[in-house]
């Protein structure tokens, strides 16, 4: 997450994971949303820096943490396997 600093990556973190939550029809808490949209941030910025896609500022964080949570969750999901 570049430039956004300490507390904005927190929030990122917190939005990526509320919405990756919408996006894969679970119901997580607010520090796993944190959670998943932090590690989704890593594995967000991963892929793209492997890809070779730049981003930065809050939008871009946003939407790479974004992918990296739903990327995280479908992964868990099929581990897992999904409770209803």
């Amino acid at each position: 997450m570049n430039g956004v600093g300490f507390i904005g990556a927190i929030i990122i973190g917190i939005f990526a994971g509320w919405i990756a939550e919408q996006i894969m029809g679970r119901n997580h808490g607010l520090i796993m949303n944190l959670i998943v949209g932090l590690v989704g941030a890593l594995i967000g910025a991963f892929l793209a820096s492997a890809l070779g896609i730049s981003f930065g500022g809050w939008i871009g964080s946003l939407v790479i943490s974004t992918i990296g949570a739903v990327l995280l969750l479908w992964i868990v999901g099929m581990f897992r396997g999904r409770r209803v």
